[in-house]
Formats: C-alpha cells, sequence, structure tokens
C-alpha cells in the first residue's frame, strides 16, 4: 500500500471517528457555502503529521492542512 492511500485512510478514520463534527448542524451547508469548524485527531505518524504540515500537534482544523487542495468526502449513514 502506498503513503498517499495510507494517508487517505487514517485522514478518513479520523473523520469517522470524531465525535461532535457534524452533530450541530442539522443540515448540510448550501452549495458554496462553508463547512462547520471540524477538530480532527492528528495522525500517530510523524511522517504523516509531517506531509500534512501539522507536526507536533495532537489535534488539528482542516484549514491547518498545508496544501492548495484539501478534498473532503462525507459519508451519510442514514
Amino acid at each position: 500500500m502506498g503513503d498517499a492511500f495510507k494517508l487517505f485512510a487514517a485522514l478518513g478514520v479520523c473523520l469517522f471517528i470524531s465525535t461532535g463534527a457534524f452533530g450541530a448542524e442539522s443540515q448540510p451547508p448550501p452549495e458554496g457555502g462553508v463547512l462547520p469548524e471540524i477538530i480532527l485527531a492528528a495522525p500517530e505518524s510523524s511522517e504523516h503529521q509531517q506531509y500534512l504540515g501539522i507536526s507536533g500537534k495532537d489535534t488539528f482544523k482542516i484549514p491547518e492542512i498545508k496544501a492548495e487542495v484539501v478534498i473532503i468526502e462525507i459519508f451519510s449513514m442514514y
């Protein structure tokens, strides 16, 4: 498995297990709107933290990721 896949999987798990991330909002943001603030657990691997640009943190927010584009895929459980 490639490092990119492992990192994507780790982010997916972080999004899945983060508590309260979407509980406060009953409706999704409108098209072009802003997502609510989501606080995620940082990956344990220092290599993955460095890749995301969040080294030395226990938690992070999506805007802190050092990238031109961040793709977020949200799965509905209902």
